[in-house]
C-alpha cells in the first residue's frame, strides 16, 4: 500500500514536472537525465524503503510475532512505528529532492526552482498520506500494545489539534503555496500561453484537491472513529452492558478518551458487583435505602419508628437433625429451607432481614413502605407453610407473625453497623414462633395482624382464644390457618 502511493506520487511529479509546470522546455540533457535517473531512484528507493522499512517494523513488534507481553520499550516502539516508517520515507523523497534539483542546476538552470518546488511539494503531500495509512494499518498492533497499561500519563506524540493543523498545512496549505508559486515563475519569468497557463492550474488544482481531499478523509477517520468506538459502547453501557470495552489504539487525547471509558466502565462494573452483594447480604431496598442516604451524605445511626409486620420463622428440632446426619446434608437441607423463605418474603414484597442459625426474621414495610404490611406477611406465611411442608419435609418450622410498631434504622458502631428493626413486634413473632412449633399447621399470628390486613385476607384465618406470652403480663390474641388452610 506505501509503495504504491509512493509510485502515484511519483508518476504525479514526472508529469507535472515535464509537461504541466510553466517553465522552459526540457532541453535534451534534462530528458536524458530524467529518463536514466527517475527510473533508477525510484526503483533504488523502494527496495531501500521495503528493506528498511519492513525491518524497523518487525524489530519494533516482535513481542507480538512470538505472542509475548509487550514491555515499555515494545510499547514506545510499536506506537512509533508510523513516525518512524514517515521519516524514512520522507529522507527518500529528500534525497530526490536533492538529486534531480542538482541535476536541473547542472543541466538547465532555469528549471532548478520548478523542479525543487514540485518534488518538495510531493513530499509533503506523500508523506502525510503515507503516515495516515501506516496509523491506520497499525492499529490493531498499538491496541494490544495499549492493552497491558491505563493510558493515563498523558498524550504521547503529536496530539489531536497539532496533527489536524499540519495535516491541513500538508494537504491544502502547501500545495496551495505550490500554486501561487507557479504563478509567480509564469509571471516573472518566460513567456507562458495563456492556454497552458489554465491547463497547468487545472491540473495541479486537481492534484491538490485530489490529494488533499484523500488527506482529509484519513486525518477525518483517524479522529472520529475513536470517537464513534466510545459512542457505541456507551450506548451499549446505557442498555446495560458492563461487559463492554473499547480497544486503544491511539497514544493522543483519543486513546485516553478510549482508556478513560475503559476505566469508567470497570469502575461501574465494581460498584454494580459491590451493589449485587451488598444487596444480597442486606436486602434489595436496605441497599437501595442506604445508596440514596449516601447520597445526602455519610449514613447515621438511629432510625425511625413506624408501623410495620415481621415474620419470624424457626426450624424445629434442628439440633436433633444436625447431630443425626453429616455436616453436608445439614447444610442442603438448610439451604433448602432457607430458599422457600427467601424466595416467598420476596414474592410478597418483604425484606428478609438477618439469618440467625436455622431462623429468619423477615420485615414488611421496612424499609419500603406497603400498603397492605399485615396481608402482604400472612400471606408470605401461609404460602411457606404449606411450601415448607412440601418441600422441606425432613424438619418441621414454626412461623409467627406480629404487627405493630417498631424503629427501623441503622444500629451498631459508626464503624459497623447494620439495618434492622428493634420493637415488641419483634418480641411477639418471635415468642409466637416458638408457640408455632406445637400447632397442627405450625402457624401462630397475632390477631392484631390479622385485623390490619386488608381484602379477603383475613377469611384464612381463624381465631385461637389467647396465650400470655413469655416476658409479658397481659394475654396477647392469636390466630391460626383456618381448618381449610392447614
Amino acid at each position: 500500500m506505501l509503495v504504491t502511493t509512493h509510485l502515484i506520487g511519483a508518476g504525479v511529479v514526472v508529469v507535472v514536472s515535464s509537461v504541466v509546470v510553466p517553465a522552459p522546455s526540457p532541453n535534451r540533457g534534462t530528458v536524458l537525465s530524467l529518463v536514466v535517473a527517475a527510473p533508477v531512484y525510484v526503483a533504488l528507493a523502494v527496495v531501500v524503503g521495503v528493506a528498511v522499512g519492513t525491518t524497523t517494523t518487525l524489530r519494533a513488534t516482535r513481542w507480538a510475532m512470538v505472542g509475548a507481553a509487550p514491555g515499555p520499550g515494545d510499547r514506545e516502539r510499536t506506537l512509533e512505528v508510523p513516525v518512524r516508517l514517515t521519516a524514512m520515507q520522507a529522507a527518500l523523497w529528500g534525497g530526490a529532492v536533492l538529486l534531480f534539483t542538482a541535476l536541473a542546476v547542472l543541466l538547465q538552470p532555469s528549471r532548478a526552482l520548478t523542479t525543487a518546488a514540485t518534488v518538495s511539494i510531493a513530499t509533503a503531500v506523500v508523506c502525510a498520506v503515507a503516515y495516515l495509512l501506516t496509523q491506520f494499518a497499525m492499529r490493531p498492533l498499538a491496541a494490544r500494545a495499549l492493552a497491558a497499561e491505563q493510558v493515563s500519563a498523558g498524550p504521547r506524540g503529536v496530539g489531536v489539534g497539532t496533527r489536524m493543523v499540519i495535516f491541513w498545512c500538508l494537504g491544502t496549505g502547501v500545495p496551495v503555496l505550490g500554486l501561487v508559486l507557479l504563478a509567480l515563475l509564469a509571471l516573472t519569468g518566460t513567456e507562458t500561453s495563456l492556454t497552458r497557463l489554465a491547463v497547468t492550474t487545472l491540473v495541479i488544482s486537481s492534484v491538490v484537491l485530489v490529494f488533499g481531499l484523500f488527506i482529509t478523509v484519513l486525518n477525518a477517520r483517524s479522529v472520529v472513529a475513536p470517537v464513534l468506538s466510545v459512542r457505541d459502547a456507551l450506548l451499549d453501557v446505557e442498555q446495560g452492558d458492563l461487559d463492554r470495552a473499547v480497544p486503544v489504539y491511539d497514544g493522543t487525547e483519543l486513546g485516553l478518551l478510549q482508556s478513560g471509558f475503559n476505566q469508567m466502565v470497570a469502575g461501574l462494573r465494581e460498584r454494580e458487583h459491590l451493589r449485587d452483594l451488598f444487596g444480597r447480604h442486606v436486602g434489595r431496598e436496605v441497599a437501595a435505602a442506604a445508596a440514596a442516604a449516601g447520597a445526602n451524605g455519610p449514613a447515621e445511626l438511629g432510625g425511625e419508628t413506624r408501623t410495620a409486620t415481621v415474620l419470624f420463622v424457626d426450624l424445629v428440632g434442628s439440633t436433633a437433625y444436625a447431630a443425626g446426619h453429616s455436616p453436608a446434608g445439614v447444610v442442603e437441607v438448610l439451604n433448602r429451607f432457607f430458599g422457600v423463605v427467601v424466595d416467598e418474603v420476596d414474592r410478597h414484597h418483604g425484606l428478609v432481614n438477618k439469618f440467625m442459625g436455622d431462623a429468619v426474621l423477615a420485615v414488611f414495610g421496612a424499609p419500603v413502605e406497603l400498603d397492605d404490611d399485615a396481608g402482604a406477611a400472612l400471606a408470605a406465611a401461609r404460602a411457606m407453610a404449606r411450601r415448607l411442608a412440601e418441600e422441606v419435609p425432613e424438619v418441621g418450622a414454626g412461623i409467627g407473625v406480629a404487627t405493630g410498631e417498631v424503629v427501623a434504622g441503622n444500629v451498631g458502631h459508626r464503624s459497623r453497623f447494620e439495618y434492622t428493626v428493634v420493637g415488641d413486634a419483634v418480641n411477639c413473632a418471635a415468642r409466637l414462633t416458638d408457640l408455632a412449633k406445637d400447632e397442627p399447621g405450625r402457624v401462630l399470628v397475632a390477631r392484631a395482624a390479622v385485623a390490619a390486613a386488608r381484602g379477603d385476607e383475613a377469611g384464612h384465618w381463624r381465631d385461637h382464644g389467647a396465650v400470655t406470652l413469655r416476658g409479658r403480663s397481659e394475654p396477647t390474641e392469636v390466630s391460626v390457618l383456618s381448618a381449610a388452610q392447614e
